[in-house]
């Protein structure tokens, strides 16, 4: 019985990591958009999402084999349980009719699974009234709606995926699960009067860092990402007609330019810092100069133009290829889908000693460009005023808009300053 808990968990724990990964991006844009930092609030947002990732992976599995005959073995399954209380009977037939302490409590298996579904959504209720300060009645809704969804995921063989249920539907498991929640709920209760909400925390560390180093990390990885694709894209006509360097690093050049010089100049801000609220201001607060812009970016592309022309110049190399060998991927492709085994069989009838050799020599340059990377970022979270060393060289540097969060908190506050300057005159 250990192990049916024990799959889901650790299948939980291998889906997190990819998915936290493919989320960082998005997750740091909306958290910094809202709260100005995302060090309390991810915190919170990751918890919430592990646990909402294990409860589903313990709702729908173990899933069956596709060898198997849902319908014929998991017969029992197809109608749900709907008459209430059932749960005592089914704790009276495990105990074999004993009453005793052990067999009715400590070893019974149907004593497990209720004290498990209730613990399924307690933590739903502490985080609806810790995170988001939700009343009892809305946490009891949402500990019902939760619930329903996991019985009509359960009846409907993970929503028609399998041709019957595989696990029970049962009304019990309704009510259980909702208690769960409003448990959850009321153990909240003395976090809540003891513990400030994550917000407080953040506050504290943005009013210490205005503009938190990550924020900035995160706006420059999404610059560097949008300018890379253009340089790209831009790039592309001159390497498919001619091949020419030339042509190639000027379109490169224009779109760099561009990006980093010409829409701050005009606008104040890049694409990246724009979606992260950052603006370039210089000491006074004004807009910088196009000089100030382009020195700045010239000093901010040495340690990243390395890396990002052999990502540049692969990906190119790779879109010409696609496209000039078209009919030779789908050939490929139908291979694959032929064989899913021609992947593995290619790749180990075409790598030998010197494939090795090739690759880490290659390697070698991608290392010691990602350390320097490394070494460049340690030195500018270390300065004592946030700043790195194109924005001391330049006099350019990023400054905060109000975020969201912010502004919505202001709002209610001009509104009242402005009725009570209104009702004196």
């Amino acid at each position: 019985m250990l192990e049916t808990y024990l799959l889901p968990i650790r299948a939980s724990a291998l889906i997190f990591p990819a998915l936290a990964f493919v989320m960082l991006v998005p997750v740091a844009v909306v958290l910094y958009r809202r709260h100005g930092v995302m060090r309390w609030s991810a915190l919170s947002f990751y918890t919430f999402a592990y646990y909402g990732i294990a409860t589903c992976c313990l709702v729908i599995m173990p899933l069956p084999s596709g060898s198997v005959d849902v319908c014929t073995k998991y017969a029992k399954m197809r109608e749900p349980q709907l008459i209430p209380g059932s749960t005592f009977g089914d704790v009276w037939k495990e105990a074999d009719h004993q009453f005793t302490l052990s067999a009715l409590i400590l070893t019974n298996p149907a004593v497990y699974k209720t004290v498990f579904n209730i613990a399924l959504i307690v933590p739903l209720g502490m985080f609806l009234r810790y995170l988001l300060r939700w009343g009892l009645l809305p946490t009891t809704l949402a500990g019902l709606g939760t619930s329903l969804l996991f019985e009509i995921t359960q009846y409907t063989g993970l929503f028609g995926i399998y041709p019957c249920p595989y696990r029970l539907a049962d009304v019990d498991d309704l009510i259980v699960n909702t208690s769960g929640a409003v448990i959850g709920w009321l153990l909240a209760g003395p976090i809540v009067r003891r513990l400030s909400h994550p917000r407080h925390f953040d506050d504290r560390v943005l009013a210490r860092h205005p503009v938190p180093f990550g924020r900035r990390v995160v706006a420059l990885l999404l610059d560097w990402t949008g300018c890379l694709a253009c340089a790209v894209v831009a790039a592309f006509p001159a390497y498919w007609m001619s091949v020419d360097f030339r042509l190639m690093s000027g379109a490169a050049a224009v779109v760099f330019l561009a990006w980093f010089v010409g829409l701050p100049r005009l606008t104040g801000t890049t694409p990246g810092k724009w979606l992260l609220l950052l603006r370039l201001t210089t000491a006074d607060g004004k807009r910088p100069t196009a000089g100030k812009l382009l020195l700045r970016a010239l000093l901010m592309a040495l340690p990243v133009v390395p890396p990002m022309a052999m990502y540049g110049g692969g990906a190119l190399v790779l879109l010409v290829n696609l496209v000039s060998e078209a009919d030779v991927w789908r050939g490929i492709v139908a291979q694959i889908q032929q064989n899913p085994a021609y992947v593995q069989q290619q790749v180990f009838d075409t790598f030998d000693g010197r494939t090795l050799v090739r690759c880490l020599v290659l390697a070698v340059p991608v290392v010691f460009i990602h350390i320097g990377l490394v070494v460049y970022a340690v030195v500018v979270r270390r300065n004592p005023q946030d700043r790195s060393v194109h924005e001391l060289a330049s006099g350019v540097s990023n400054s905060a808009l109000p975020h969201t969060r912010a502004t919505r908190e202001s709002a209610p506050e001009a509104g009242a300053v402005e009725y009570a300057t209104s009702a004196e005159k």
